[in-house]
């Protein structure tokens, strides 16, 4: 046996209000069981690797050396979905150029710890 009282209805909580003379709920949400707030953090934490560094933000620290400072100052590198390396770029010229030298900067890319199943590049305009 738990030492947690017994979940009543919502139509028995009412009675029972009716009954001490206090205000009947009449809110429609339902009351959810409260979590360990430190179990909550932790859980955010993993989910959304906010204490570890992810791939994308080490692909983003180097990515003026992997494009050229000119060619990163016009694109961004997003996110890594199916082994494609989405990039942003907001520029045609430099979306072109990129284009133009996917192999090279794959090479590059894929020296970078963590970085050796990326595929290939998706450019797209921002």
């Amino acid at each position: 046996m738990s030492d947690e009282p017994k979940a009543f209805s919502r139509a028995v909580e009412n009675l029972i209000a009716g009954f001490r003379e206090v205000p009947e709920d009449k809110s429609r949400s339902k009351k959810r069981k409260t979590t360990d707030l430190t179990a909550l953090i932790d859980e955010l934490l993993v989910k959304y690797r906010i204490s570890h560094d992810s791939l994308e933000h080490s692909i983003r620290e180097k990515w003026p050396e992997l494009v050229g400072v000119a060619n990163a100052s016009y694109s961004h590198p997003v996110v890594v979905e199916r082994g494609l390396l989405v990039v942003l770029v907001s520029h045609a010229v430099v979306r072109n150029e990129l284009f133009q030298h996917r192999e090279s900067i794959l090479v590059k890319l894929k020296k970078l710890p963590g970085c050796e199943a990326i595929k290939g590049l998706a450019l797209r305009a921002s």
